[in-house]
């Protein structure tokens, strides 16, 4: 599917499901009602309004000279190598997220640490919010539990990755035109 129809798709899922699960006041258990000229519904008994709400996300490439640490999630559906990425806990700032998430899953340490774009992502109502960074230290090692495994590829010898409307793949598909440049015989 074209990354036009994957955002008005997804756009309609995200808001479906909010409908769905707020159809009752969180606080009262009373019916909520659909607000007039709001993408909102409000108990009629308690005022609380109800906003489609999102979970914030971080995705993020680490790099490693001309090389990237790519991870297969234990729980895909069919095997493949992707970004690392997690949920945001409370009280964290999207850079905190990056790190922790990184130790956790793959054990290694950062540096570098950029902004690199955000990308709406319906499953699990997330906002993903994408990042670069260099390795910085640390052995790979994997958590066992939602990475089964995580290794350094080359550009040139990668294994099955993510599909191309997937910020986890722009992440992937910016670093390799990155190092293709460098490496094109007009920069030496």
């Amino acid at each position: 599917m074209d990354e036009a129809t994957f955002a008005v798709a997804g756009r309609a899922l995200s808001i479906a499901e909010w409908d769905v699960s707020h159809r009752f006041c969180g606080k009262c258990g009373t019916p909520t009602q659909l607000v007039a000229g709001e993408r909102a519904r409000r108990c009629p008994a308690d005022h609380t309004p109800y906003y489609p709400r999102i979970s914030p996300a971080v995705i993020v490439l680490i790099t490693r000279g001309d090389q990237m640490l790519l991870a297969r999630n234990a729980t895909f559906p069919e095997p493949f190598f992707s970004t690392v990425a997690g949920f945001v806990d409370p009280g964290e700032s999207l850079e905190e997220t990056v790190l922790r998430e990184v130790k956790e899953e793959v054990g290694v340490d950062l540096k570098n640490v950029t902004y690199f774009g955000s990308q709406p992502w319906p499953f699990g109502r997330s906002l993903m919010v994408g990042f670069m960074a260099e390795y910085a230290g640390g052995e790979v090692t994997v958590d066992g539990k939602e990475i089964a495994e995580a290794r350094w590829f080359n550009v040139d010898d990668l294994p099955r990755i993510p599909p191309r409307l997937s910020i986890a793949r722009h992440l992937i598909d910016t670093f390799i035109d990155r190092v293709k440049a460098r490496q094109s015989p007009s920069n030496t």
